[in-house]
C-alpha cells in the first residue's frame, strides 16, 4: 500500500476514451490496474519504501513539498502536465500534501473538467478503536485545503469521522456525515467501510455512498447507496488503493451513476479478496496464519476480475 511506482508516464495498448492523470502518493496498487483499465498515468511517489508498513521492516525515504515541485516541474517544462484525472492517497509529509493541493488548482485553471480523486489515508479503527498511522498534522492539510478542491472522497469510517469531527453510530449518522463532507466540496463521498451492523449478520461489512448530481436547470439530485460486502479475516494491504483506483475508472465510465460504478469496484474487490485468501492459506499450508507476503493482492492471477468484474455486489438505494 505504501511502496510507490516509478515516475514513468507509459501508453496504454487498448485505451478508453483519453485520459491522463498524475498519482502523487502512487502506489503499485493504483498504476497497475489504472493501466489494466486503459488509462495513461505519471505517478509521482510521496514515499518511496523497499515495502508496505504491513511488513514487520521497512526502509526509504518520505518525498517533501521540493521534491514533488522538482518533479512537477520536469513535467511543465515538457508540456506534458495536461490531464483529467488527479488521484492521490499515501502521504506523510504536511507540506508535499499541501503542494499537491497547490499543483490540483494550477491544473483545474487549465482544465475546468479535470476530476480530482482523493483517498484520505490517515489510519482505521481496530476493535472498534481508531487510531492515525500518519502524523497528526496532516488531519488539518486534509480538513482546509485538501478536501475542498476534491471532487471524489473515499474515506473509510475512521477517515469521515476525523474530518466531518462527528462520530457515526447508525446509518443515519452516516448519511449526515456524508453530508457534511458535501459541504466541504466533494460531489462524491464513499466510506468505503464501516463498524455499522449488517441485516445479513456480522460476516458482512457496510459500505455507504453519496453523489450529488448536478441537472442543467442548476438543481441538484444527490442519489444516496448502501452495499453490504463478504468480510474476509485477514489484515490485507492496498485494498484502499485497489478501491480508489478502480472507483475512478470506472466513474469514468459511469459518471452520474455511483452505484453501478461502486458495484463493479466493490464486485473486483471482492474477487481478489477471495482469490488472495485462497492461494494466502494454501501458501501458509497446515492451517497456520499467512504471512504478509503471503498476503499481497493476487491482482496480476485477477485482471479479468478486474476488467470485467462478474457482479456479486449489490447496491441498495437508499
Amino acid at each position: 500500500m505504501h511502496t510507490s511506482a516509478p515516475p514513468v508516464p507509459r501508453q496504454v495498448e487498448r485505451p478508453l476514451p483519453p485520459a491522463r492523470d498524475p498519482l502523487p502518493g502512487a502506489t503499485h496498487t493504483r498504476t497497475r490496474w489504472r493501466r489494466v483499465l486503459g488509462f495513461e498515468i505519471d505517478a509521482l511517489n510521496s514515499v518511496q519504501f523497499s515495502n508496505h508498513t504491513g511488513y514487520p521492516h521497512w526502509k526509504g525515504q518520505v518525498l517533501n513539498s521540493n521534491e514533488l515541485q522538482e518533479l512537477y516541474e520536469g513535467l511543465k517544462l515538457n508540456s506534458v502536465n495536461k490531464y483529467d484525472y488527479v488521484l492521490t492517497g499515501y502521504t506523510r509529509d504536511k507540506s508535499f500534501l499541501a503542494s499537491v493541493v497547490d499543483i490540483v488548482r494550477e491544473l483545474k485553471r487549465q482544465n475546468s473538467g479535470l476530476v480530482y480523486v482523493c483517498d484520505p489515508v490517515m489510519g482505521d479503527k481496530w476493535n472498534g478503536e481508531g487510531s492515525m498511522y500518519v502524523p497528526e498534522d496532516l488531519l488539518p492539510v486534509y480538513k482546509e485545503k485538501v478536501v475542498p478542491v476534491a471532487d471524489i472522497i473515499t474515506p473509510n469510517q475512521f477517515e469521515a469521522e476525523l474530518l466531518s469531527g462527528r462520530k457515526i453510530h447508525s446509518q443515519e449518522e452516516a448519511l449526515a456525515v456524508m453530508d457534511v463532507l458535501h459541504a466541504m466540496g466533494p460531489d462524491t463521498v464513499v466510506i468505503t467501510s464501516s463498524d455499522l451492523p449488517s441485516p445479513r449478520g456480522s460476516d458482512y461489512l457496510i459500505a455507504l455512498g453519496s453523489q450529488r448530481i448536478r441537472n442543467p436547470d442548476g438543481s441538484v439530485v444527490t442519489e444516496r447507496i448502501r452495499m453490504e460486502m463478504y468480510k474476509v479475516d485477514a489484515v490485507f494491504v492496498g485494498t484502499g488503493d485497489l478501491f480508489a483506483a478502480m472507483l475512478l475508472a470506472w466513474t469514468h465510465k459511469h459518471p452520474n451513476n455511483l452505484k453501478v460504478a461502486c458495484e463493479k469496484t466493490l464486485s473486483a474487490m471482492h474477487h481478489v479478496l477471495q482469490r488472495t485468501i485462497a492461494c494466502a492459506k494454501a501458501q501458509a499450508g497446515g492451517g497456520l496464519k499467512p504471512s504478509p507476503a503471503q498476503l499481497e493482492l493476487r491482482m496480476v492471477q485477477s485482471k479479468k476480475d478486474i476488467e470485467n468484474p462478474e457482479i456479486v455486489v449489490q447496491a441498495a438505494v437508499l
